[in-house]
């Protein structure tokens, strides 16, 4: 970012803020600049859905500062929105406040937008531009670009293991293989997802809550359950006083059904071919619901199907410095009929997080789109 302009780091730092609170919005900042090119009358960052968008929480922060826009520079890191959805199009609102210049990093892959909000300002006579800033805000939303362009969400696998790529002990037991810091930083992870997804076999194996807990969050982000045959306990703790819990099965079973739908479960029944849930559908069927991020905390078995049907975009793993010898790995799948044919992953991040690494690997081309 050193290279970008200032208002649009600015801008993009803002937009930074939204993460774990503009779902499913992209996460957009704007800084609006007068006419001098130095003074900043207003910023903003987008807020829960229903709630203002960046450019109106930067026109009502250049207001409240007692403070005119006219002739006005907007710095945007994504299109304004040219459309009525749950809040007015921010297109309209910043040629009604008299801006004179719009720079945004990116048009809006919105079908609903996608250049009609920038057509909109240059219709009123507003000077458009695009460019600054647009890796970084693609990027930042990179989960709303796959929605908006593949139809699924980013998914992203979580996994803490040791060194030598063990997530458990032969007979399952796992807690804790990583330190209190990983584990803090993993519901960040968490917190800014749009749902985050497990197996059954996580949920009998160790009854989890899989909420945020260990991290700020504006709302618990919806749980989903992959149960070929509706197994899940209802009294599983995954059932928290006001948790949505989305079940995918591959069979009904009318009692099943009823107790779980009791304890509020949504259950959709999708099965593929081979009479297990079709995770390719349920990737469709999440973005549907507006989901950006998936963030799985799943087992080797789950772990090994997204991965082996292609549908993994990214590792987040933690690696404790210590060695298991034997165990479970962290995703069943192969056997490989050759290394050319293993898949090939592009290091992101490798940092320090308390005693353990955080690396954060995609899969090569995921993210070309």
């Amino acid at each position: 970012m050193a290279t970008l302009p200032p208002f649009m780091q600015q801008a993009l730092a803002l937009a930074q803020r939204a993460t774990g609170l503009s779902e499913p919005n992209p996460r957009v900042g704007c800084v609006l600049v007068a006419a001098d090119g130095r003074t900043v009358l207003g910023e903003g960052h987008t807020q829960p859905a229903g709630q203002a968008h960046a450019e109106v929480m930067a026109l009502r922060d250049a207001a409240g500062r007692g403070h005119s826009v006219q002739g006005a520079t907007a710095w945007v890191t994504l299109e304004p929105c040219a459309h009525q959805g749950r809040t007015g199009p921010c297109c309209v609102a910043l040629a009604q406040a008299g801006v004179a210049r719009v720079v945004a990093s990116l048009t809006d892959p919105n079908p609903r937008v996608a250049g009609q909000g920038l057509a909109h300002l240059a219709a009123a006579g507003v000077a458009v531009e695009t460019g600054p800033g647009a890796a970084e805000a693609r990027e930042l939303n990179l989960g709303f670009f796959s929605r908006m362009l593949r139809g699924t969400p980013w998914v992203r696998l979580k996994i803490a293991a040791s060194l030598d790529g063990r997530t458990a002990l032969p007979d399952g037991r796992s807690q804790w293989i990583t330190g209190e810091a990983a584990r803090a930083d993993g519901h960040a992870w968490r917190a800014r997802a749009g749902a985050i997804l497990t197996g059954l076999g996580t949920v009998l194996d160790d009854d989890p809550r899989l909420d945020v807990r260990l991290a700020a969050v504006h709302r618990q982000p919806p749980l989903v359950v992959v149960d070929s045959r509706l197994e899940t306990p209802p009294t599983a703790r995954l059932f928290g006083p006001g948790r949505e819990v989305w079940i995918y099965a591959a069979a009904d079973d009318p009692a099943r059904r009823a107790a779980l739908e009791a304890r509020g479960a949504h259950i959709t029944v999708m099965p593929n071919p081979q009479g297990k849930v079709d995770l390719a559908a349920l990737l469709r069927d999440l973005a549907r619901r507006e989901v950006n991020e998936l963030h799985v905390e799943a087992g080797h078995k789950l772990n090994g199907s997204f991965v082996r049907e292609g549908l993994a975009d990214e590792l987040l793993c933690y690696l404790a410095p210590k060695l298991l010898g034997q165990g479970r790995e962290m995703a069943a799948f192969g056997p490989l009929p050759g290394l050319e044919a293993a898949p090939a992953l592009d290091f992101q991040a490798v940092d320090r997080v308390g005693p353990d690494l955080r690396l954060v690997a995609r899969f090569a081309g995921r993210d070309r789109f």
